[in-house]
């Protein structure tokens, strides 16, 4: 007899009624999900793992482990493999839509009527909305660090993983973090008696195979080597715009705020961006839900010049997200086979044990640093995260009153 969780997991491909849950469910975290990445990897264990069952903590936090190896935005990698794991292909697309095109299409408007925003009140609500995430996250630490670090071995694999955080001073600090929870649950954990060992996915579980891993290897590599050539013979500057925003998403480990530099040398050393409205789009990007890299829909809008603004805006989107969601398929059908191995299991432990280690770091920086400085931010913060935890209030109703305590000038 199947588990509830096994039984809520199964494939759905063939039913419509599955695509359309997954596509609302991430509508609504692609209007409502504040933060940035690390709130919401927060975001989707709330309602993928505790309120709809989709799938299980350790499970979740292995994705979220595999996708923090794999270089592109790891909160949409992420997502679209909830959305593959739960209908299917045509799930992954949904996901990536719901949760992706809200925050596009709202960096557009603001491209559109960018002299028009700002002030006291926008700065408050963005201000609000950043206590959001602080309850959020700290939400997420503090359930993932009971379920999946219970010993002293994994908590201490935890500590090491926020100290390494703290002292690294590069952009690859949560890749080397992630190697080296690998390396010491493999050297701590394969005696260690484990109350709750990790279960294989069951096979075919994400409905990719590994001729289509293959195939989105071989496309990524493809067009990461073929995209300049292609720019060179024919000079196009919708090629070039397509290019460089692949490169930026394919070479960018950690997410988030990381793609900051690849952004500018892309588009403002180029000429196509003033530094400007780079700064007033990223200000922008801040304020909206969804992933940061949306904010390569600005910055396309702009670099495809008046005469191709919405083409470039639409190259710059898919450049940008397309290379990791490449990466994620083809690295899904490998993992599945890795977990199902029983020495894997102390792997995937320390893994699990390090990103809680992660997410612990970013709940002090930057979430936390970004967003309380009063003691009425920590009050509205500490009431938001008490909404979330014990009242069990919808995410949407926080949101709205965090914001509002924000434009009305509380915090």
């Amino acid at each position: 007899m199947k588990t509830d969780i096994e039984t809520v997991v199964s494939p759905c491909v063939t039913r419509p009624r599955a695509v359309l849950e997954v596509l609302g469910a991430f509508l609504v975290l692609g209007l409502t999900s504040f933060g940035g990445p690390v709130a919401h990897i927060g975001y989707f264990r709330r309602e993928f793992v505790e309120r709809r069952r989709w799938l299980d903590d350790e499970h979740f936090v292995d994705l979220v482990g595999l996708c923090q190896f794999l270089p592109g935005p790891a909160s949409s990698q992420v997502g679209f493999s909830i959305g593959l794991l739960r209908a299917g292909w045509l799930g992954g697309i949904a996901a990536w839509c719901g949760f992706t095109l809200p925050s596009v299409l709202l960096l557009l408007v603001f491209a559109i009527v960018a002299p028009h925003v700002g002030g006291p009140v926008g700065d408050g609500v963005l201000h609000g909305l950043k206590l959001v995430a602080v309850a959020v996250v700290a939400q997420a630490v503090w359930d993932m660090a009971r379920r999946l670090c219970p010993d002293t071995r994994r908590a201490g694999i935890a500590l090491t993983a926020m100290a390494v955080l703290a002292l690294a001073a590069t952009p690859f600090a949560q890749l080397i973090v992630i190697v080296l929870g690998a390396g010491l649950g493999y050297l701590l954990l394969r005696s260690a008696d484990r109350k709750t060992p990790a279960s294989p996915l069951a096979p075919h579980r994400f409905q990719v195979s590994r001729t289509a891993g293959g195939v989105a290897l071989v496309l990524f590599c493809a067009m990461l080597a073929g995209l300049p050539v292609l720019h060179q013979i024919t000079g196009d500057r919708t090629v070039a715009i397509f290019d460089g925003f692949y490169r930026a998403g394919a070479l960018v480990f950690g997410g988030g705020h990381v793609v900051l530099p690849l952004l500018q040398a892309q588009t403002v050393a180029t000429g196509w961006v003033t530094t400007n409205d780079f700064l007033a789009g990223y200000g922008a990007a801040q304020a909206v839900p969804g992933p940061l890299f949306t904010f390569a829909a600005f910055l396309g809008w702009l670099s495809g010049g008046p005469a191709h603004p919405w083409l470039g805006a639409a190259l710059a989107t898919a450049g940008i997200f397309l290379p990791g969601l490449l990466l994620v398929i083809a690295a899904l059908p490998h993992w599945q086979a890795l977990r199902a191995r029983a020495p894997a299991a102390a792997v995937l432990a320390g893994v699990n044990a390090a990103v809680v280690g992660i997410l612990a770091s970013a709940l002090y920086s930057p979430v936390w640093t970004s967003a309380v400085h009063s003691p009425a931010d920590f009050a509205v913060a500490a009431i938001a995260c008490v909404l979330l935890t014990r009242w069990k209030a919808p995410p949407l109703a926080v949101v709205a009153l965090c914001a509002m305590a924000g434009a009305t000038g509380l915090v």
